[in-house]
């Protein structure tokens, strides 16, 4: 239950980069008060957030190892869940926290909108979470807004949609440095296909944002495709962490395809490489009328990601308990504080 009045008691869990971003940025904001963050990195637990954060100051809330015993002891109003893509690996946390009453705003890209391989979780997550009447939502900028919640909003003004478009086309070289290896960046292009087999480079999400959009649209899709292939270097280019030579992989382009009677009626087109010429994020709908978006720049991932987190925390607890995704949220917006 939220706090009728002063600030919003925000608990964190999981201090990686996007983590540690949230933090900042609630650490920053009128309306919230940060009350513990937990963490199972050894070299974390026991030291001041705002050290492990990069706030800047100390918030004079340590990090805990143990997050049942520190939510217990925090009382928080809204847990920050960011761990782990896989919905699979976050269960027992989500769990954890539901058991104790507490609304949850996840990054985990697969909860972002249930699909058929992860339909079991969904379902288990939103039957604890009525059970438990608090309300749990997975967001991110993509999963969650610039590749479908964004699109579908478009779609309004519509009085009839034939196919939709989207491109995102990223220069990696501004993103943290777990993105860039999760995009293959200075491997060969065996070692990325090798890594592309075992799932440990790619963009996870894609599936969610084609489901969303074809739900939203009413449309049945046959099947959804993703397919990755490597964005090769031609010449050398390099980031703050790390440079790539010319014929390694200096980033990934994954198509997906959303199907409907054989006809491809969704398609999300993704390039994020290092030394991208140009960034931006589009929107292309056919029908009537016909509409194209483009943000020139295009969204910047990291910033993009942990601000839609901390915008959905107040609404988050404004919504029935169970499991929500972003199309069925309010409109997000940026939140000052009350």
């Amino acid at each position: 239950m939220a706090s009728k009045t002063g600030p919003i008691k925000v608990m964190h869990v999981g201090l990686g980069p996007i983590g540690a971003a949230v933090v900042r940025q609630v650490a920053s904001r009128k309306g919230f008060r940060v009350v513990g963050g937990i963490d199972i990195d050894p070299a974390k637990a026991g030291r001041d957030l705002g050290e492990v954060a990069g706030v800047g100051r100390a918030l004079r809330v340590k990090v805990s190892a143990d997050a049942k015993k520190a939510i217990k002891a925090a009382r928080p109003d809204v847990v920050v869940l960011c761990t782990s893509s896989s919905m699979k690996k976050v269960m027992p946390q989500i769990e954890e926290i539901l058991k104790l009453k507490v609304p949850i705003v996840s990054t985990t890209e697969e909860l972002a909108y249930p699909t058929a391989r992860n339909l079991k979780y969904a379902r288990a997550v939103h039957q604890l979470a009525k059970k438990s009447k608090v309300a749990v939502l997975g967001t991110g900028v993509n999963p969650g807004f610039v590749m479908d919640a964004l699109p579908i909003a478009l779609t309004g003004v519509c009085e009839r949609v034939e196919k939709i478009h989207i491109d995102r086309i990223q220069d990696a070289r501004i993103r943290r440095l777990p993105f860039q290896q999760k995009i293959g960046a200075g491997l060969t292009r065996e070692q990325f296909q090798q890594k592309v087999d075992d799932a440990s480079v790619r963009h996870v999400g894609l599936t969610e944002s084609i489901t969303m959009i074809a739900e939203a649209m009413g449309w049945k899709l046959d099947r959804i495709t993703d397919e990755i292939q490597p964005k090769m270097a031609t010449e050398t280019v390099s980031s703050e962490f790390l440079a790539v030579d010319p014929g390694f992989v200096c980033g990934i382009v994954q198509d997906g395809t959303g199907y409907r009677n054989g006809e491809a009626v969704v398609t999300l087109h993704m390039e994020a490489y290092l030394g991208a010429p140009e960034s931006y994020d589009a929107v292309e709908i056919t029908g009537s009328p016909a509409l194209t978006m483009k943000i020139s720049g295009g969204v910047h991932g990291d910033i993009a990601t942990a601000s839609i987190v901390v915008n959905s925390i107040s609404k988050i607890l404004e919504v029935a308990p169970g499991l929500h995704t972003m199309r069925d949220m309010p409109l997000p917006s940026f939140f000052g504080g009350r």
